[in-house]
């Protein structure tokens, strides 16, 4: 059980002295700046998704109810979702381009 986190009569963790007791004095300790307990899930799905991770993936960890809500809340920082989205569409119609000339 994590000391200061916890209530004296019951043995899960109450979010509330989590976040405001241990993550704030974990940062503290850490000397990182005071940053939100819920910034923490948008850094990690930012992390993620920066690094290629399915989007899929990161909807499931969010818990987020379809992957609709994580792209439209994340898919700014998906690398090169614009530039690869611009090739699909060039390799879908140069078939089509080719046929014509």
């Amino acid at each position: 059980m994590t000391r200061g986190c916890s209530s004296p009569r019951a043995r899960e963790i109450n979010p509330s002295n989590l976040r405001q007791k241990g993550f704030a004095r974990l940062l503290e300790e850490a000397r990182l700046p005071h940053i939100s307990f819920h910034d923490l899930r948008h850094t990690c799905a930012t992390l993620l998704l920066a690094q290629g991770t399915h989007p899929k993936y990161v909807q499931e960890l969010l818990g987020h109810a379809t992957i609709a809500i994580t792209l439209d809340t994340y898919s700014h920082v998906i690398p090169g979702m614009g530039d690869q989205t611009a090739r699909a569409m060039q390799d879908a119609l140069s078939p089509v381009d080719d046929a014509l000339t």
